[in-house]
């Protein structure tokens, strides 16, 4: 049954799991380009730094962007066809959403491998400055990390209603307008700040995605 389930779902996400390889596998060795080329002289250590924490802020940003199309691209026929399928299926329903969840993570493979390859390939061509050093594997094993914990979240929230996601929205919407209003009443309150040290600084559920993003450091 995984096999068909993941079949299934390949034909529903291919096309994102395509170009989200072809990115992972681009962002390393764009990142590295000034340091990449025969004809011109290595980069100074603070410009190749610089260079590569201003293309470091994509990883996140493209971590979070696969996790959530492929979370809604698995359970949109499930929501199109009400469930009908899946509760005419001779598995429990908790067994069902593991074989969903486990189809999705194994497609998110690719891009995991192309991003490990892209940085590979990217620290092997780059001219690395004395005092620095590349660090492709761990930038590989973070990206995989933000990858699946941005899948997960998202699988969670699509596998419920319109309802169940409207609701999430609505929340968040209103912590932002209880902000906005704050500010403009001159009240001295800060959810959004107290939110982001919670949920983004460890340990939050999304630590992973903050912080710096560096294929080359010192």
């Amino acid at each position: 049954m995984f096999r068909v389930m993941l079949y299934n779902q390949w034909k529903w996400s291919r096309l994102i799991v395509l170009l989200g390889s072809v990115a992972g596998f681009a962002l390393p060795i764009v990142s590295v380009q000034g340091a990449a080329r025969a004809d011109a002289s290595p980069l100074v250590p603070a410009e190749l730094l610089r260079t590569v924490q201003s293309w470091g802020v994509l990883y996140p940003v493209l971590a979070a962007t696969l996790g959530l199309l492929v979370a809604i691209a698995t359970w949109t026929p499930d929501h199109r066809g009400r469930h009908v399928h899946a509760l005419l299926l001779p598995v429990p329903r908790w067994r069902y959403v593991l074989l969903r969840f486990g189809a999705g993570a194994t497609l998110l493979a690719a891009p995991i491998l192309a991003v490990t390859a892209g940085a590979l390939l990217a620290t092997w061509s780059a001219t690395i400055p004395a005092g620095l050093q590349g660090y492709p594997a761990t930038l590989a094993v973070r990206f995989a990390l933000a990858v699946l914990v941005a899948f997960s979240v998202f699988f969670a929230v699509a596998a419920g209603t319109a309802r169940t996601a409207g609701i999430i929205l609505a929340l968040i919407g209103a912590v932002i307008v209880v902000q906005i209003i704050a500010h403009v009443a001159s009240v001295d309150l800060d959810l959004l700040g107290k939110l982001q040290i919670v949920i983004l600084n460890w340990p939050g559920p999304l630590a992973i995605f903050a912080g710096r993003w560096m294929l080359i450091d010192v």
